[in-house]
């Protein structure tokens, strides 16, 4: 439907195999507006700087509100796609629903949400869901303040917490694996949407644990330490296998409406073909899923369009 104006990924990898150089395509420029989490942007936009690389007429802009804030202006139609670092609730179902914005979700990747620490801390390596409840429960607030109320082996210091906003995706995963309620948490802690604040926030406090994505992590090494959970580090391998206890999924949700524009099936196609035939997840922090769950997404994909 769209091969002939605009190059999927595999057309890329077969030029680059023969040494060719791929034509730009001569078109007036369209824009695609993409918004939601944080967590799944670096993936987006890897995605977009190399469909933009080969498809010039296009301008894939993707911004970072957090996975509700993306659900809010994917469900008003400002967006036509939605980064989401947890499924769609039931009230931006009904939220979509009323504005008779119609989507398809699909699957993109898996993350292993990060536990981190000051790089100087040498006590705070390990922590259990016990401990991370103890420290994150609403009633944790303004009760729960040194380290020693938590574990008795650790310092009589002053606790700093870092984490998303309440806007954020990975907040909701980690407030209803840790607390076992989504969105149940102690409001006393640093928020931010953007995780690179909550990196520069923990690595210059050395009385600081914070949570984000994978990727934010692994980008960040040699000014954060890793905390493990329940004796388990996170990496692309435990994440991976589902041994890290704190693995999640990673969503696009997609307009079926915006399908119609060729421009968005090019990307959205050429998202998934690059998920399942280059590197580009691990390389960004990210960890793929198997090659079957790809081609599953693209029939799905096939099947919105052949209702369109």
């Amino acid at each position: 439907m769209f091969a002939n104006r605009f190059t999927t990924v595999s057309a890329v990898v077969a030029a680059t195999a023969v040494g060719l150089a791929i034509a730009p395509s001569a078109q007036a420029q369209e824009i695609i507006v993409l918004d939601g989490s944080s967590t799944v942007f670096p993936i987006s936009e890897a995605v977009a700087e190399t469909f933009m690389e080969v498809n010039p007429g296009v301008n894939v802009a993707v911004g970072v509100s957090g996975t509700g804030g993306g659900f809010s202006k994917f469900c008003a139609g400002e967006t036509v796609i939605s980064n989401a670092s947890r499924p769609i609730k039931p009230e931006e179902v009904e939220a979509c629903a009323a504005a008779g914005i119609e989507y398809i979700e699909v699957l993109v990747g898996l993350d292993a949400l990060a536990l981190v620490a000051h790089p100087e801390n040498d006590w705070l390596t390990n922590i259990t869901f016990e401990e991370l409840n103890t420290l994150w429960a609403p009633e944790a607030e303004g009760t729960i303040t040194r380290w020693s109320q938590v574990n008795s082996s650790w310092p009589n210091a002053p606790i700093r917490l870092y984490g998303p906003g309440t806007d954020s995706g990975t907040f909701d995963f980690f407030t209803e694996e840790v607390v076992g309620e989504s969105g149940a948490s102690r409001a006393d802690y640093v928020a931010s949407e953007d995780d690179n604040i909550l990196v520069v926030g923990v690595s210059g406090d050395e009385n600081a644990l914070g949570y984000f994505g994978l990727a934010y992590y692994l980008e960040n090494q040699d000014i954060l330490n890793g905390v493990a959970v329940e004796g388990v580090a996170a990496s692309f391998e435990t994440g991976k296998d589902g041994s890290y206890p704190l693995s999640r999924p990673l969503f696009i949700y997609i307009s079926t409406d915006a399908l119609e524009r060729p421009e968005v099936e090019a990307y959205v196609r050429y998202y998934l073909e690059t998920a399942r035939d280059t590197d580009l997840l691990e390389e960004v922090g990210y960890i793929a899923v198997d090659s079957s769950d790809y081609d599953e997404a693209l029939a799905q994909l096939d099947d919105a369009l052949a209702g369109l």
